[in-house]
């Protein structure tokens, strides 16, 4: 059941503003497509879980950096606008980190991101503060593998649920996972942190020998979930017309964060 209190997040993560492209079709290597369409959107996969997750309820806390660039601003408001608690936003010399996204007409899309303030990222005595009082703590890949690290042990210290989502995938310290209470991941990332390619079944039962609980998102086919206890859950995605999957795994996961400080069944 839904408690009255607001569940408490702290996100540790980047923010970064997209530069967006639409086109008919994803480019191949070395080709060049004519796009329709361009914008500028405040992103980042901690900027948007923060987002998700204020939006579905939560009290949120955002720790992370901008740089001193004409799109910091853009980022900060867009955090502020969702009702994000930026008072752990701060900035440093050099550029804001981007995102370069191009989208086909079907909702697919290919992302590269330039980490710029993103990568200069780490925690204080502040920070740690924030992190204590959360009920979780969400973490991504955006920024320095030792900040998430330096995060969870933080939150591990003070009780805080770490729930990480492994993303960009890389393979991930056993130190790293050994702090992590909730795995969140896509099929692709799944197979890059446990080395595998299989069913959700098989890579579930990969991604428990690492961590206690797994989430593993499976794009049109829905979610896994896996825990030590034996506990399995699959949900079929709803049928539905993609525009853009931009961001949608970090949506899932900043709302799926919120439910779980609420200590709502899976």
């Amino acid at each position: 059941m839904r408690s009255e209190v607001a569940a408490r997040i702290a996100v540790v993560g980047s923010v970064n503003m997209d530069l967006v492209v639409t086109a008919p079709r994803l480019p191949r290597p070395g080709e060049t497509v004519l796009g329709r369409g361009f914008a500028t959107v405040p992103g980042g996969k901690g900027g948007n879980q923060a987002i998700a997750a204020a939006r579905a309820g939560a009290h949120c806390a955002f720790i992370g950096t901008v740089g001193v660039d004409a799109y910091a601003d853009a980022l900060r408001a867009s955090l502020v606008e969702a009702g994000v608690d930026v008072s752990r936003l701060r900035a440093v010399p050099g550029p804001s980190g981007v995102a370069l996204v191009a989208v086909d007409d079907a909702g697919e899309n290919q992302v590269v991101v330039a980490p710029g303030a993103n990568a200069g990222l780490t925690l204080g005595a502040e920070d740690r503060a924030v992190i204590a009082g959360a009920d979780v703590l969400l973490c991504q890949l955006e920024i320095p593998l030792s900040t998430v690290a330096h995060a969870a042990a933080a939150a591990r210290a003070t009780g805080t649920t770490v729930v990480l989502n492994a993303a960009p995938a890389r393979a991930l310290a056993p130190e790293l996972l050994a702090a992590v209470d909730v795995l969140v991941v896509n099929q692709l990332e799944a197979s890059t942190v446990t080395g595998i390619e299989g069913s959700p079944a098989e890579l579930l039962d990969a991604l428990l020998a690492g961590v206690p609980r797994a989430v593993l998102t499976w794009g049109g086919d829905g979610v896994a979930y896996g825990d030590r206890a034996g506990v399995r859950v699959e949900v079929p995605a709803p049928p539905i017309d993609a525009l853009d999957t931009t961001a949608a795994g970090d949506a899932f996961t900043g709302a799926f964060a919120v439910a779980l400080a609420e200590r709502r069944p899976i």
